[in-house]
């Protein structure tokens, strides 16, 4: 390049050229700037820090103007983070023209759109991009079908490491599943793993979210799990699968169980491969109940939707709830019929503000749902009866914590109190308890085997605890409890078996060379031996398969201490081997198919208007990809609260109280 004089400058405004300009993008341009052309028609430019002119044509490239840059202000070098990375321009993780750098940019993009749940068209909106180039000019935003392929591509990555992850188990896997419709009336199934890891730490990932199309009927269900099975294959390794009470559900395990008993893929034949959600069977037994007193609530339910009906009824309720000398921001909250538990804390809300209620019934004629004193009270009593379902199911839908151990002590204190108000004088509650207790027998009246066998892995209840339960349900010396005492060893037996199936394979000893010829080194003598060789065998298998007596005869822990169950089995592994892998599969049974139902739950809109618009495999990648990526380091599982909401979105307009988030049900349908 020729150093061009300063009166040298033309006035041909800038871009009159005829050929197409190319964008300027070097970082040099951050230290010079246009002036012009000169006498001889060519463009040049002068440093923003000396004066000093180039030509800057683009045959002529911008090595001078940066060596001018580097040799002349070392400092601008040091502190201009664009010089920085023309200085380092041998570091190509740094550029603007490698390709690992943008392609990491637009993985992060897609990790965004994933966790966030947020539209493909989020690359497109104007803020978005005007901050990004506003941050850097290195990367450059894409397009939404860029976005849409980069999430596709993150889900086989996620996927690979998922697969992985189900390969080096040392369990058998436990699943959950089930089928929901979108707004657009298309069917989904979700199908959820279960597992409890090499660390002893339970494990959960969605394996899939597919389209289901109709029909739904077991066949169709049953053949859709086993072709999921043999893709992620696992289909040798299945201990149990946990299902609603759909009547479809019933010929899906038949199904299921037929196809992978066929290679003995199942323990004892799949007699504990179905698992009922104890979750669904809980909201059945209430709603039964919740039936019989259906006015009082009706009035509840009534009186919360008046009070919000407007600003000024909103409006009106404060100054009656002041009124009373009680504190408007415990909130209260409006139910979703079709779920019990947010009927459980609307009523446990409503009955705080009893006061204002019959105060806003003399302020207010038109107010006409006011419950009398004497149902307050049987909605006391009802909250009080229902705070133990309420816990209850909370407690079985957890994900992070064992839940097949809790099953048992929690459906005996349900049986006992439906019997308690049975036998009470109560009519309002005696009507609802008989209801329950019916739906009650149709379920829970033969307790879960291998949910009763969870419980004596617990080392704070053991065999003790279902002898007592089972004596006070079924008497002494029960049939039920013998088939639960023929069970666990049954069980623990294929666990033996298979253990010593691995640990009796030798490898052939060597061949020794003929004392004689042609005489066989197997005479009577080595058939003799061999029988030795089988009968120590046995004996070692005696002596292994004892480690269950073992275990049962040990004492109790203290029931009252807070065990962590898993650490109880992770430290007592190298003294019960064989015991410790049957109580790594029973424990990670889930009792609830909340798992499943998560990935529909997020704040109800994974299959809402745009979603549900969404391709199936695409909807699929952002489901499970969430799941995947985040673990267990943020729970997608809709809480009770979260589908409840809080009226007091103000107080006197200025002071917010707590407020929940009403999501639109409609877009999904949950029991």
């Amino acid at each position: 390049m020729e150093p061009v004089e300063e009166n040298s400058r033309s006035n041909t405004p800038i871009g009159s050229g005829q050929d197409r300009k190319r964008k300027r993008t070097s970082a040099v341009w951050s230290s010079f700037v246009i002036v012009g052309k000169n006498a001889q028609g060519k463009e040049h430019c002068k440093c923003k820090y000396c004066g000093k002119q180039y030509i800057c044509e683009g045959t002529h490239g911008t090595g001078n103007m940066k060596r001018h840059i580097e040799f002349q202000y070392p400092k601008i070098m040091m502190h201009d983070p664009r010089q920085m990375l023309l200085k380092n321009n041998k570091s190509a993780n740094m550029t603007v023209s490698n390709p690992k750098s943008q392609n990491e940019f637009r993985t992060i993009v897609a990790e965004t759109i994933v966790l966030h749940d947020l539209p493909f068209s989020f690359v497109e909106w104007s803020g978005i991009r005007k901050m990004i180039g506003y941050c850097t000019d290195e990367f450059h935003m894409v397009s939404r079908n860029t976005a849409k392929a980069y999430v596709l591509s993150l889900y086989c990555i996620e996927k690979t490491k998922v697969k992985t992850l189900l390969e080096e188990a040392p369990s058998r896997i436990c699943l959950t599943s089930d089928l929901w419709t979108s707004i657009a009336t298309d069917g989904y199934m979700c199908l959820t793993s279960h597992f409890i890891d090499k660390n002893w730490v339970l494990q959960k990932n969605v394996l899939s979210l597919c389209f289901m199309p109709p029909p739904h009927d077991g066949v169709s269900l049953a053949d859709k799990i086993k072709t999921l099975l043999c893709e992620w294959k696992i289909e040798n390794r299945i201990f149990s699968i946990t299902l609603d009470n759909a009547s479809s559900n019933n010929s899906l395990v038949h199904n299921l169980k037929s196809h992978l008993n066929i290679n003995k893929a199942l323990l004892c034949d799949g007699e504990f491969l179905h698992i009922h959600c104890c979750a669904h069977i809980i909201n059945l037994i209430v709603q039964d109940g919740l039936k019989e007193i259906d006015g009082v609530v009706h009035k509840v339910r009534e009186s919360v939707k008046y009070a919000r009906a407007s600003q000024t009824r909103k409006q009106k309720f404060l100054e009656c709830i002041k009124r009373v000398y009680l504190d408007s921001k415990r909130g209260l909250r409006q139910d979703v019929p079709t779920r019990w538990n947010s009927t459980y804390l609307m009523l446990d809300s409503a009955i705080y503000y009893q006061l204002a209620w019959t105060a806003l019934e003399l302020a207010d004629s038109n107010y006409k749902h006011c419950p009398s004193k004497s149902e307050w009270e049987n909605v006391e009593k009802l909250c009080k009866f229902l705070r133990h379902f309420y816990d209850t199911t909370n407690l079985f839908s957890g994900t992070k914590y064992p839940t097949s151990n809790l099953y048992m002590p929690k459906v005996f204190i349900t049986y006992l109190t439906l019997m308690q108000n049975l036998a009470s004088d109560d009519p309002f509650f005696k009507a609802m308890s008989n209801q329950m207790y019916t739906k009650f027998n149709k379920y829970w009246f033969d307790f879960s085997t291998i949910l009763a066998i969870a419980i004596i892995l617990d080392p704070r209840y053991k065999m003790e605890f279902v002898m007592f339960v089972y004596e006070r349900l079924y008497g002494a010396e029960s049939k039920q409890l013998e088939e639960v005492k023929g069970k666990l060893f049954a069980l623990f037996n294929e666990y033996m078996t298979s253990s010593t199936g691995r640990s009796t394979i030798r490898p052939s000893p060597p061949s020794y060379p003929s004392t004689s010829s042609g005489r066989q080194r197997v005479d009577d003598v080595d058939l003799v031996l061999l029988d030795f060789d089988n009968n120590i065998n046995g004996d070692i298998v005696d002596i292994q398969r004892t480690q269950l007596d073992l275990y049962l005869e040990e004492r109790r822990l203290e029931r009252s201490i807070d065990l962590n169950i898993l650490d109880f089995w992770k430290g007592n592994e190298p003294r019960y081997p064989e015991l410790a892998a049957m109580a790594r599969d029973v424990l990670s049974v889930p009792i609830s198919t909340v798992a499943s139902e998560s990935a529909f739950s997020m704040g109800g809109r994974v299959l809402d208007q745009f979603q549900s618009s969404l391709l199936p495999n695409v909807a699929e990648a952002l489901v499970c990809s969430r799941d995947w990526i985040l673990g267990n380091g943020e729970s997608a599982i809709l809480k009770c609260e979260e589908i409840t909401k809080d009226l007091w979105e103000m107080e006197d307009d200025s002071t917010p109280a707590s407020t929940q988030t009403m999501h639109d049900q409609s877009s999904i349908q949950g029991y």
